[in-house]
């Protein structure tokens, strides 16, 4: 029986990266999936955005890091990943969502975010065309991006691999085992695998994977669809979001792919639990209205097709992270969203922890994300 230095469970969106900072640092780590290959679970339904416009200094800081992961990739390792630098902007047309913005804007830069209040006229040159009625301005971050989640996730599987990671997909963990207070093992329907330190990245599944360990996580998975047009010459840069409600839905955001395709999702108000991945009739009347009415030069586009994936939700729309249960077992779960642009900085945190050489920003993000917090607010750009 080979014995492993970490095991990780899953290999989405933070499993993947995660096993490849992990291999990087020199750890024999072992990365299990169900799916026939990384990526495959909801990864694959991710729209890609990148950001670190977040109300939440945590995720800001995680966020830049993997920013600067996407931004080098092509550099370093010479695989195009899709990565466009288009930033992001939030639009306001109320004064309480621009009250919202003005207050984050701040704490945003402190966290070293490059982020400002724009102008009407600013958002109208950055959106050629947008509904400039009622508009009154918006944030407007030039270093958030986008990139392709498949070959974004491949790149780093292929990464993994080269420093010496193992993956072994279609096999189910079945147990975590422990013995006097410590993980020993991996229990799946293939075998049985020894190790000192497992990660818990289940994606939807990690509260069951938590029960395996003794944790009890605040995890509930909701359905989100998200639709992509056919491919025009382009005609806007950054990602639009604008984060007032309506009826049956909250937020929705959209950007222009780097081969030229609009790609767009919308949250839906109240929530839709479970994990149904079967495509709905009402989701395009529910998104496109709103976003022809923000950019009515969308309204001729063509949609090509739509999909749906879950979000593995905690209370309060954050992440949970860090070591709990039995030593040497740790959780990278409820990522809300929004795994595909934390996974590169939660890796990097929870290998420093793994390696107990934290430093005093990874603790803060530990700190924000424990697992014994309230749970009690909500990010304002969840």
């Amino acid at each position: 029986m080979e014995k492993y230095d970490v095991i990780v469970i899953g290999s989405g969106s933070v499993g993947t990266p995660l096993t490849m900072s992990l291999a990087e640092s020199g750890f024999k780590v072992l990365c299990i999936d169900e799916n026939s290959s990384a990526g495959q679970a909801n990864n694959k339904c991710a729209i890609g955005g990148i950001r670190a416009t977040h109300g939440d200094p945590a995720k800001v800081a995680l966020c830049l890091h993997s920013l600067e992961v996407f931004r080098t990739w092509e550099d370093k390792h010479g695989e195009d990943i899709g990565w466009r630098q288009g930033g992001y902007c939030y639009v306001a047309y109320d004064t309480e969502t621009l009250s919202i913005f003005q207050k984050n804007v701040p704490l945003q830069q402190k966290a070293g975010l490059d982020i400002s209040i724009v102008s009407p006229e600013k958002i109208s040159e950055l959106v050629p065309g947008i509904n400039e009625e009622g508009l009154l301005g918006g944030t407007y971050s030039p270093g958030d991006g986008s990139a392709s989640p498949m070959e974004a996730c491949y790149a780093f599987y292929r990464k993994a691999i080269r420093d010496g990671a193992e993956f072994n997909f279609g096999e189910t963990v079945t147990g975590i085992t422990s013995e006097n207070g410590r993980i020993t093992g991996v229990e799946t329907d293939k075998g049985r695998y020894d190790c000192n330190t497992v990660v818990n990245c289940g994606g939807s599944a990690a509260a069951a994977l938590g029960k395996m360990a003794g944790l009890d996580l605040p995890i509930k998975p909701d359905c989100h669809e998200a639709g992509i047009t056919e491919s025009v010459q382009r005609f806007f840069e950054p990602m639009l979001v604008d984060i007032r409600k309506a009826p049956g839905s909250a937020n929705y955001y959209f950007y222009q792919y780097s081969t030229g395709q609009v790609v767009f999702c919308i949250t839906p108000d109240p929530p839709i639990l479970g994990t149904a991945t079967e495509e709905t009739s009402e989701f395009l009347p529910l998104v496109a209205p709103r976003m022809v009415s923000l950019y009515p030069r969308l309204a001729n586009l063509k949609v090509r097709r739509v999909w749906r994936g879950s979000y593995p939700m905690t209370p309060d729309g954050t992440p949970i992270i860090g070591q709990y249960g039995p030593a040497g077992h740790y959780i990278a779960v409820g990522m809300c969203g929004q795994g595909f642009m934390l996974g590169p900085g939660i890796g990097d945190t929870m290998t420093r922890l793994i390696r107990d050489e934290l430093t005093e920003t990874n603790k803060m993000i530990l700190h924000e994300f424990s697992l014994d917090r309230k749970f009690d607010t909500v990010e304002t750009l969840k």
